[in-house]
């Protein structure tokens, strides 16, 4: 018994790194969009943040979305101070997909379940990455006064908007057919 849960474990680490490296990946797959306070940002990597909580559950899903994207930060200069905060906030995306998918769906593989958590998980990051963009990178980094980081932030909403609403639809796919092909393999209690 104690070397099945060892085994389980250790495949659950293994599916976690690889979940972070398609975090890594899917941030990297990205649109760059000019702006006044700087550069807004289209990218992949919240689907597979939430993806991640959905397929390994709250505790390694978060830890993979969470490593994931902070290793994109610090693979990219313009991002590197971020990494900390990336680490936590993105996290917390795959611990909320994880958590509504585990807990309040009992893992029932649906599209519906699945848009569910990765929405809630979205508008979590959305409140957490408008106020860091308000408080830290507005206010307390670039100085500004409140009207200004208010400005920051109304210009990093249509960007975390989409990349949002694209997590809402490309991880329930992912995941619906992910989970089905483990199903049919007779493997979909490898990953609970």
């Amino acid at each position: 018994m104690n070397q099945t849960k060892g085994r389980s474990q250790v495949l659950k680490l293994c599916v976690a790194a690889v979940m972070a490296a398609l975090v890594l990946v899917a941030s990297d797959i990205q649109i760059q969009i000019p702006s006044v306070l700087g550069m807004n940002r289209f990218h992949l990597g919240n689907s597979m943040c939430a993806l991640a909580g959905i397929l390994l559950g709250p505790w390694w899903g978060g830890l993979a979305a969470g490593i994931g994207s902070a290793l994109f930060d610090l693979t990219n200069p313009a991002y590197v101070m971020d990494a900390p905060i990336t680490f936590l906030t993105k996290g917390i995306y795959g611990l909320m997909a994880g958590a509504m998918f585990v807990y309040l769906f009992r893992r029932k593989s649906n599209y519906a379940a699945e848009v569910a958590s990765t929405a809630t998980a979205a508008v979590t990051y959305i409140v957490l990455y408008l106020g860091k963009k308000f408080f830290l990178d507005g206010m307390l980094v670039s100085g500004l006064s409140a009207t200004a980081a208010w400005g920051a932030v109304i210009e990093a909403v249509p960007s975390s908007l989409f990349n949002g609403v694209v997590a809402v639809v490309i991880a329930p796919i992912l995941g619906v057919a992910i989970q089905r092909a483990l199903k049919a393999a007779h493997l979909e209690r490898v990953l609970t």
